[in-house]
This record gives C-alpha cells, sequence and structure tokens, in this order.
C-alpha cells in the first residue's frame, strides 16, 4: 500500500476478550485502509490469553493495561441500577493514557469494534483532519468545561470511533488539565465526572475540541459516515463491504452472543 502521508505513526487499540470477533478485522482495516506509515500496532488489554494470540497472528504489540495508567479497572465506580460504565471510562483513560506507550509523536486510537472500509488519512495539507459526526451529549461539555474552564468550541461532535493524538498537544491539554484541577489529568476526570449521568465524559470530543479551539485554521473537518451493525464482520461478503463503501467510510458491530466464535 503507497502512503499519501509521511507522517509515520504507531496505532493503539485497546480491546477486552469480548471484541475478539471484530479485534482481526480492526486490525486488517487499519493496514489495508489507514494511508500513514505505521510503525507498530499496540493492543491495549487486560491479561488475556485469547488476544495475545491475535497479536501474535497478527504481528501486533501486546500491552497489559496496567503498563498504560498507574489505574485499574475496579478502582472506578460508575454505574447506576439500569447501567454499568466504570469499564467504558476507564477505556477513555487508557486511550488518553495511551501516550506513555505510543513510539511515534502521532498514533491512531481506534475502537476494537470498528472496522474501516475506506481510505482514511488523518493530515492532509498540513492540517490534521478530524472524522466528525453531528451529534453528541451534552454532559461531555459539562465536564469539558469543569476540566478546563471555558465552553468546548464545538464545531461538531468529534466522537466517531478513531482519533489521531499528536502527544505534544495531548501533553498540553493535561498540563492545562492538571494546573487547573491540581491533581494528575486522570484523576481530574474521573472527579469532574457526574456519576449520575450515564455519559459523563468523552476522549474524543475533548481532545478533538481542544486542538480545535488552539488553531481552527489548522484543522480540517470530514464527516466520519460510520455505520452500525448488529451482525458481524465475518458475516458480510466482500460484495456487501464495496456497496457499503459507496455510502460509508467504517462499520462499527455491536457486540452479541456467541460473537467471540466468529474470529478470523
Amino acid at each position: 500500500m503507497s502512503s499519501n502521508s509521511d507522517i509515520i505513526i504507531d496505532v493503539v487499540i485497546p480491546a477486552i476478550d469480548k471484541d475478539l470477533g471484530t479485534l482481526p478485522y480492526v486490525i486488517d482495516s487499519v493496514r489495508k485502509y489507514v494511508r500513514h506509515p505505521i510503525s507498530r500496532i499496540f493492543v491495549v488489554s487486560p491479561n488475556s490469553p485469547n488476544i495475545k494470540a491475535v497479536c501474535h497472528r497478527k504481528n501486533c504489540v501486546f500491552i497489559h493495561e496496567s503498563k498504560v495508567i498507574p489505574l485499574r479497572k475496579n478502582q472506578i465506580s460508575y454505574r447506576s441500577k439500569r447501567w454499568e460504565r466504570s469499564g467504558w471510562l476507564y477505556q477513555q483513560l487508557l486511550k488518553l493514557g495511551s501516550s506513555s506507550i505510543a513510539q511515534q509523536r502521532h498514533f491512531l486510537v481506534i475502537d476494537a469494534d470498528t472496522v474501516l472500509i475506506r481510505p482514511h488519512r488523518f493530515y492532509v495539507d498540513g492540517k490534521q483532519l478530524f472524522y466528525c459526526r453531528s451529534w453528541s451529549q451534552p454532559e461531555y461539555f459539562v465536564t469539558y468545561r469543569k476540566l478546563l474552564g471555558k465552553k468546548a468550541s464545538r464545531p461538531r461532535s468529534f466522537v466517531t470511533h478513531y482519533m489521531m493524538f499528536d502527544k505534544t498537544k495531548l501533553r498540553s491539554l493535561k498540563n492545562k488539565i492538571e494546573a487547573r484541577n491540581g491533581t494528575k489529568w486522570y484523576k481530574a476526570i474521573l472527579k469532574s465526572v457526574d456519576r449520575k449521568k450515564q455519559f459523563g465524559f468523552s476522549e474524543y470530543e475533548t481532545y478533538g475540541n481542544y486542538v480545535y479551539s488552539a488553531g481552527p485554521g489548522k484543522v480540517r473537518l470530514k464527516s466520519a459516515l460510520n455505520k452500525s451493525l448488529s451482525t458481524s464482520p465475518s458475516a458480510l461478503s466482500g460484495a456487501a463491504i464495496s456497496k457499503l463503501a459507496q455510502r460509508y467510510r467504517s462499520l462499527s458491530f455491536h457486540k452479541r452472543k456467541g460473537y467471540t466464535r466468529r474470529v478470523k
């Protein structure tokens, strides 16, 4: 695959065992459709023999989540009688903490249930390209203001299942959060989230708005065109994917019972 950019990147994919049905397809799609030279693909996970096996087969680097941030999932309590969001929030912190394992300045984070089906570039003509959608959760911006002391610019929503991070800009964001809140960035996030609200924080929304507000002229926004499906990647033929690619750039697969048996 020829690259359309000379910016070398790493890729980080946080995953758990329920992602086994999609993870191999995510890895393959990144290698096929990301138009940047990829140095390494890191899979961040709990201690899972199954995920380690996928990493070995797909030539990826397995990273135990404890090496990313000094915080474990069982230290987070974010739930109600109707919903459980502790793991969801922990995974967002892992994504922001992945600058500690990525070796390149730029690293792409992609969710373990999202498969790219069209080419993607994340820098065009010297500008960072963000893939966006039209709607978001209001509480994300309440937390943003708590963390940074100002309103998010909110040109569009940056919540789109994958994002390119720049270590320098991410460090700047964390420094501002820490300076304002007087504690480590991940502790500040945990403190700022309203645990009574089901969707209290977004890593992509926070970073995207921070970068955009610092220099709107250095950013390009493009529609993500993501499609959610309740089937599995293995159930889609090449022809079906080609047809979907005429309208969408990526597919996100909802988990269902029996899913993990379909491992490529």
